[in-house]
């Protein structure tokens, strides 16, 4: 079994299920006024939009939104595991 592979019984997966539930907790001022304001540029963006097309645009946009957040977590997830992995063997190299 290889840490860097997602399996069933993944305690890595479970640690980062748990991390991204309780990132809102521990976000500060600076974290929030830095993060990518989506609903802000929605907003702007249907605001600009044809009446016409607005349902289509729409719904692009929550295309669009929900593959940046699948990509964001894929990496974000990819470099926690990498990171652990790499620390673990520089541990277990120095024992």
């Amino acid at each position: 079994m290889s840490f860097r592979e997602v399996n069933k019984n993944d305690i890595l997966k479970e640690w980062f299920d748990f991390r991204e539930e309780t990132y809102l907790c521990y976000t500060d001022e600076q974290d929030r006024a830095n993060e990518i304001k989506f609903d802000t540029f929605r907003a702007n963006i249907l605001k600009n939009v044809p009446k016409q097309n607005k349902t289509y645009v729409e719904k692009q946009l929550h295309l669009l939104y929900d593959d940046f957040m699948r990509y964001l977590t894929y990496i974000t997830e990819k470099y926690y595991r990498n990171g652990f992995v790499d620390g673990s063997q520089l541990v277990m190299g120095v024992l």
